[in-house]
């Protein structure tokens, strides 16, 4: 079964609800079309519609400055249109960028996870709209995990940042356009006239590979499907000084630093035991980064393979992974240490908070097994996730 997209069921009504109005669009190279035509060149080219302004998130509106990298503003050579970026020292839109434009349209591929920062680039966005009185239009786009699962702890509101700005679990099992119309009901002091166009054929129990949509990396370090289904987990292996991958053919499906043994790691992890129920399983591997963490460094480590997606839980293995090396090498292993006085370690900004740092350094200083640490967080996790399912429940566009 094939599913239309928001950007695909607007230009088969010949871009209709935009008719006359100046546009300001959000996108990047992963809003395409079924055939691969991008949203910027369809708004390009429609009848009618006059885009304006173009916006980009992080990585830019090309989609290739590397992560955390700060994008300038630019001006597009094929229409002349302003590119406003909005990662860097602007991460909402100015009065400036916004005075001229009828209506602000979003088109972007978001995965499904909390700390992606494209999500909370749009809330910026809603904000800035609803202060400044300029609807917004959301053409809306499958989650690739499906919209049936809820996974991971809240985030704390008092480590709101643009991987995380507000109370909703690492995996929310919600469209772009469902989070953005639950934030900007609940949280957005101002909120924005908002509009979602929704996918059509598309069901909460699809992955990605039913929707018979083409993947388009929605970032450089995103590239391939499989990486996706890693980085729930793998990411928070970013708030430590072990390699995630990045510099690598396989950013966040491995992790390793100089001083690790392969094999040993590789031979605890099995002995444990725990991985097995959760669909993982792991193999030693050399490699060198060429960026980030370790660049230019030869290290050891672990990739993670995917041997079972139905019992597939990457939250719970990658947080098994970093209990394991924290256990096995106390005295090389560390959390990566907040960049100023009053910040916090970027491991708890990503979690959402301080509380399970905390609870792995407390379970590994008194021996307990790694099984047993995550079955205390899973067990947080499903108050937290009861909670959300029945706070988003208003606000699910599709059955």
């Amino acid at each position: 079964m094939t599913v239309l997209t928001g950007l695909e069921r607007l230009v088969r009504d010949e871009f209709a609800p935009l008719a006359g109005r100046r546009v300001g669009l959000l996108t990047n190279p992963s809003a395409v079309d079924g055939r691969l035509r991008s949203a910027y060149r369809l708004f390009a080219q429609a009848r009618g519609v006059t885009l304006a302004a173009l916006f980009g998130p992080e990585h830019g509106f090309a989609g290739s400055a590397a992560d955390g990298a700060p994008v300038d503003h630019a001006v597009d050579p094929r229409t002349g249109c302003p590119i406003y970026s909005l990662y860097g020292e602007t991460q909402r839109p100015t009065p400036d960028m916004l005075r001229d434009l009828d209506v602000l349209v979003v088109d972007i591929q978001d995965i499904g996870v909390r700390y992606y920062t494209f999500a909370w680039t749009v809330t910026h966005l809603l904000e800035a709209a609803g202060e400044h009185g300029v609807p917004v239009m959301i053409l809306d786009r499958p989650n690739p995990w499906g919209g049936d699962g809820v996974a991971g702890p809240l985030l704390e509101r008092s480590h709101a940042s643009l991987v995380g700005r507000f109370p909703v679990p690492v995996q929310h099992g919600l469209t772009l356009g469902e989070l953005a119309t639950l934030v900007n009901a609940l949280w957005n002091p101002t909120p924005a006239e908002l509009q979602v166009i929704p996918c059509e054929g598309w069901r909460r129990t699809m992955r990605w590979s039913e929707t018979g949509l083409p993947w388009v990396p929605p970032s450089p370090a995103m590239a391939h499907l499989s990486t996706l289904w890693h980085y729930p987990g793998a990411c928070l292996v970013e708030g430590t000084t072990l390699s995630e991958g990045r510099g690598t053919a396989l950013p966040f499906e491995i992790a390793g630093a100089p001083w690790l043994d392969a094999e040993a790691l590789v031979d605890r992890l099995n002995a444990d035991g725990w991985a097995a129920s959760m669909g993982a399983g792991f193999r030693p591997l050399s490699f060198e980064p060429t960026d980030s963490k370790w660049a230019g460094q030869p290290c050891q480590g672990i990739q993670v393979h995917i041997l079972d997606t139905a019992r597939w839980r990457p939250l719970e293995v990658w947080l098994g992974v970093i209990i394991t090396i924290r256990a096995l090498y106390p005295q090389h292993f560390a959390w990566l240490p907040p960049v100023s006085e009053g910040a916090v370690y970027h491991f708890d900004r990503l979690i959402g908070g301080p509380w399970m740092r905390k609870e792995i350094e407390a379970g590994v200083e008194s021996g307990l097994p790694v099984g047993a640490i995550l079955g205390r967080f899973a067990a947080e996790w499903l108050d937290d996730a009861h909670a959300f399912e029945l706070q988003r429940r208003s606000f699910l566009l599709y059955e």
